[in-house]
């Protein structure tokens, strides 16, 4: 799931991954060139909005044109932050504002898969309520849950 606390980095204001030239022996990704001091620093505060739970914040950044699907320097975006640190409303607010809920990190992981992981029921309900898949990612949502022995997922996921 979403690796070390290391201070994240843009990787593209749009959301999308663009190659960036330079990846770090982590895997991680450099940010994209040309961004100031300003506007990483900008958005290390809102990746750690969504790390710590401040639905309400996020969402005000959102509402005002910041994709909810903003990625750091290791392809996590907004809702896996939230899902995988247990933050129920915040993961709301962000598939209330489209977020894409099956959006791999750059390791294949997923927000249903981290919030399987780390057993958050209440998001893992959410994600699935909201179409998340939960065969998608390596590992899946339905691989963690065998693997850690969470059945009342299973069931869920009816598997």
């Amino acid at each position: 799931m979403p690796h070390g606390r290391a201070p994240d980095m843009l990787r593209g204001m749009s959301g999308d991954s663009h190659d960036a030239t330079g990846g770090t022996e982590d895997g991680s990704r450099a940010p994209r060139e040309g961004l100031d001091d300003e506007v990483l620093e900008f958005a290390q505060m809102l990746f750690q909005l969504a790390r710590e739970g401040e639905a309400g914040r996020l969402a005000e950044y959102v509402d005002a044109g910041v994709t909810p699907d903003l990625t750091n320097e290791r392809g996590d975006a907004f809702l896996m932050l939230a899902a995988y640190n247990g933050h129920l409303e915040t993961v709301r607010v962000l598939i209330e504002r489209g977020a894409t809920v099956d959006r791999p990190n750059d390791r294949g992981q997923t927000p249903l898969a981290g919030a399987v992981f780390k057993g958050y029921g209440e998001v893992v309900r959410l994600l699935f309520e909201a179409g998340a898949d939960p065969y998608a990612g390596t590992p899946s949502a339905v691989d963690a849950a065998r693997m850690f022995e969470k059945d009342a997922f299973l069931e869920l996921f009816r598997v």
